[in-house]
């Protein structure tokens, strides 16, 4: 059985505006600041034992600069990079000890369209705590959406390499996939190669709804929401930070039984990706499913 990656670490940002993008993350998103190393700014999710969810630096362009997934164990990180190799991928860092304050353990290469991945394990952990009802903010990361010019091969890549699972499909547009019991860490639609956003979950709906009023008295604007999608069963807010990379809060994620779950292929239409029919009867509220390509594909991460 190939190795396998265990969840989704982080992503990592370059920004021109850092202060916007650090003010928003750390003041009116709800994350904690925990280090700043070498021009790069580290926050973690309070409800998170991992070190850090997101990081930050200084950059003329908006990029991607990494997105991170963790792995059990030295051992799979050095069997995720080769199984990265074997399936032809560029490498970017052999396994060895990972950079930044976290410490660990890792291994990085580009996936077929040129995104920057890192696999991570033996990182130094955080108490995680337990929120407080109504705090309303990040308990962790809950999963990430990407564009692919070639959306079902990107899937196989992932598949393949990473140990991800199909869980779901809606049509032939968008595949939900899995790397443990959640019903999607990572999911891949058509478009430019591109980062469409990064999702947060909170821990009830009450909390979204509690975190939409502080996004909206903090002059954030909502994209699109609230609202509940079908597959995963998830609840959903999507707004923008100051930098333009966008951003969601979600809840009620699904989890999935390993040894029953049967993939469904949903019929692609507005009562699938937004069953309660709520972000559709806002002015101006719409999905975003378009993007230029990012500025940090087949670049060396810094």
């Amino acid at each position: 059985m190939n190795a396998r990656v265990t969840d989704l670490h982080y992503v990592a940002h370059a920004v021109p505006d850092l202060a916007a993008e650090r003010k928003f993350y750390g003041e009116t998103w709800g994350l904690t600041e925990v280090a700043e190393d070498d021009g790069k700014v580290y926050f973690a999710a309070e409800g998170s034992e991992l070190p850090f969810v997101i990081r930050l630096r200084q950059d003329d362009e908006k990029k991607t600069d990494l997105i991170g997934f963790s792995a059990a164990s030295k051992a799979d990180v050095d069997a995720l990079y080769a199984q990265a190799l074997a399936a032809g991928a560029k490498s970017i860092q052999e396994p060895g000890p990972a950079a930044g304050p976290a410490g660990g353990y890792a291994a990085r290469f580009f996936d077929p369209d040129g995104r920057a991945i890192e696999v991570i394990s033996d990182t130094n952990k955080r108490t995680a705590r337990t929120l407080n009802p109504g705090e309303a903010i990040p308990t962790g990361l809950s999963h990430i959406v990407l564009h692919s010019p070639n959306h079902k091969g990107l899937s196989k890549f992932y598949e393949d390499v990473l140990g991800f699972k199909v869980s779901d499909w809606m049509g032939e547009f968008m595949v939900f996939l899995r790397c443990n019991p959640a019903h999607h860490r990572l999911a891949i639609m058509p478009g430019k190669p591109a980062l469409n956003h990064v999702a947060f979950d909170v821990n009830t709906v009450d909390d979204l709804m509690r975190g939409l009023a502080r996004m909206t008295k903090e002059g954030v604007k909502l994209n699109w929401g609230p609202g509940r999608h079908v597959a995963g069963q998830n609840t959903f807010s999507y707004y923008s930070t100051p930098n333009g990379n966008a951003v969601e809060y979600t809840s009620d994620l699904e989890e999935v039984d390993e040894e029953t779950w049967v993939p469904t292929t949903y019929v692609m239409g507005p009562d699938t990706t937004d069953q309660w029919g709520t972000g559709r009867i806002i002015t101006g509220n719409v999905p975003p499913h378009t993007m230029d390509a990012d500025n940090g594909l087949w670049r060396v991460p810094a």
